[in-house]
């Protein structure tokens, strides 16, 4: 697989795993706090081998400032997915993804304030009509009543702490490779979410075997799986580009949702659907573009005779 698309494909892949999660968690029929609890447990367990091996094959120790920074992105995630959920819950499936979904946008504001990543404006387009998908995805569901609002102010809360995650991971991968970040995040995200569900007073048994059976294929598939090919592309790739390429995400789990629950897709669906495509093809077009032209001025540096008969380089 060429190198330069491998970070591209996982971002994809682990995109089109995590679309399964809001049906998941809708059908699990537990509390959301407790559904990403057992997920993100049983993902971590999941890792303990590949992350045992990993550190086995390595001879360098792991750095503490991206354990440090792994930690407080684990607990960024941990609110995140506790406000989702619990959204979720107590509205629909749809609701909370996608204004969950605005991340991008809180991404894109913290990568320009605290990394200094200056976006050409095609990117901001590509995001914008991203965004107007998102809006129309969220028209009809606007007008059903039972909790949709609460919903939807959960959701713009998660995404705002799924930003921090996204932002504090683009920091972290520098120091920690990406099965160690995960390993480390997902514990932690794992400890945080179990201090949550003793706060809320939720139990951790009773639930019926269909429920823990959706917990350990969450756990495998999605936080495992997805997350592993998500941090990878995190390592490779700036955090405004992943997050928007994740704006699928209620795409994809509006098919998921008509496929396994019946759920038939409407017509404001289909054309934010066909919005969002276009506008995360603009977002990958703008950052090729900027890259090709980074790559073009690079190979244009020419030498320049100085009257002290030193050269220097003039870009």
């Amino acid at each position: 697989m060429n190198n330069n698309k491998k970070p591209y494909i996982f971002l994809i892949l682990g995109a089109f795993l995590i679309a399964f999660s809001p049906v998941l968690i809708k059908d699990a029929g537990a509390p959301g706090t407790i559904t990403v609890f057992y997920r993100l447990l049983f993902g971590t367990i999941t890792l303990i081998i590949p992350f045992t091996i990993s550190r086995l094959k390595s001879k360098e120790k792991l750095k503490s400032k991206g354990i440090v920074i792994a930690i407080f992105a684990g607990l960024c995630l941990a609110i995140d997915m506790a406000l989702w959920a619990t959204g979720i819950m107590h509205s629909n499936a749809a609701m909370p993804t996608l204004v969950g979904n605005l991340a991008p946008l809180w991404v894109g504001i913290g990568a320009f304030l605290f990394f200094k990543e200056r976006q050409t404006y095609k990117f901001w387009i590509g995001l914008l009509v991203a965004l107007i998908g998102v809006t129309f995805l969220m028209i009809q569901d606007l007008y059903q009543p039972n909790g949709i609002f609460k919903g939807l102010i959960l959701g713009l809360f998660a995404g705002m702490f799924y930003a921090g995650f996204m932002l504090l991971t683009q920091i972290g991968r520098r120091y920690l490779n990406t099965i160690s970040y995960l390993f480390i995040s997902s514990l932690a995200t794992s400890i945080f979410l179990g201090i949550f569900v003793l706060i809320q007073d939720f139990e951790f048994i009773g639930y019926s075997s269909k429920a823990w059976a959706l917990f350990i294929v969450m756990g495998v598939m999605i936080q495992a799986g997805a997350w592993f090919l998500i941090n990878y592309a995190q390592g490779h790739l700036p955090a405004s580009l992943v997050s928007a390429t994740l704006l699928a995400q209620p795409v994809l789990a509006g098919i998921i949702a008509f496929v396994m629950l019946g759920e038939k897709l409407t017509i404001w669906q289909i054309c934010g659907g066909i919005i969002v495509v276009i506008g995360i093809y603009t977002v990958h077009f703008a950052k090729q573009k900027k890259k090709q032209v980074k790559s073009n001025n690079k190979e244009k540096e020419i030498i320049v005779p100085l009257p002290t008969n030193q050269n220097r380089i003039q870009k």
